[in-house]
């Protein structure tokens, strides 16, 4: 069933009207009499039956409301270093799609930008909308919080106020037995610091050692930039339990 994010306003009476943009996607998807789930980024679904499609409007009648079941129980913030191309885009939908619930840009030593100043608004438009997919797609109820772009230290002491905090880099320690540690008492939130494509810098890794963020390893395998994140927050998920 196709699923799609619209302003909470619009979801206060039994009858809904959908306008704009949203409206034209629905008219390309939808027939009357078909049914969607829309979303208001509260965390719960309404099943809309649809009664009317035009060019710039569709109208439907809500026959149910529930609680939307794809979002974690362990909260996962990704502060990733900003990437080339697609592949930051990349990082976000599938992101989303794995249960992600933020998403923070990090500017750091190696990025390919070196200014948060060069993060256009047009480019942040394209984030949040790769971010609406993802989600509309993986049946999420909640929109992940994308985050205004940080610098690395900014964002080393921002992480450790709330949670598990860690950074992918080489070492000795892995990711398995930090999470195995830490499974004893099930952090509510965990942050993970990934680099951009060379990586980080060994000054950054100690700086974010001195903050409090443990440095981890995947081990010997080397992974594409735009796959560290997406698997370490893959195996975080399913160690602490919201895959099973």
């Amino acid at each position: 069933m196709h699923r799609f994010f619209v302003p909470p306003k619009w979801l206060g009476e039994d009858e809904v009207t959908i306008a704009g943009p949203i409206a034209r996607r629905m008219g390309k998807a939808l027939r009357v009499g078909d049914r969607a789930i829309l979303l208001d980024n509260s965390g719960w679904e309404h099943e809309v039956e649809i009664s009317t499609v035009e060019e710039d409007k569709v109208v439907g009648l809500v026959v149910r409301k529930s609680l939307a079941a794809g979002e974690p129980r362990t909260k996962v913030s990704l502060y990733q270093g900003v990437l080339e191309g697609k592949r930051f885009k990349f990082v976000l939908q599938r992101g989303t799609e794995l249960g992600v619930v933020e998403f923070v840009p990090l500017v750091c030593g190696r990025c390919v930008i070196a200014d948060l100043s060069d993060i256009s608004a047009a480019r942040f438009r394209r984030w949040r909308r790769a971010i609406r997919e993802g989600a509309e797609r993986s049946g999420r109820g909640r929109l992940p919080n994308l985050q205004p772009a940080m610098l690395f230290p900014q964002a080393c002491e921002q992480a450790v106020r709330s949670g598990l905090s860690i950074i992918l880099c080489e070492g000795d320690v892995s990711l398995h037995s930090v999470l195995r540690k830490k499974k004893r008492v099930s952090p509510f939130s965990v942050n993970i610091f990934v680099g951009p494509e060379e990586g980080f810098t060994p000054e950054e890794v100690e700086q974010a050692r001195r903050y409090g963020l443990i440095p981890v390893t995947f081990g010997p395998r080397i992974l594409r930039p735009e796959m560290v994140g997406l698997v370490a927050a893959t195996a975080i998920l399913y160690e602490l339990g919201d895959l099973e």
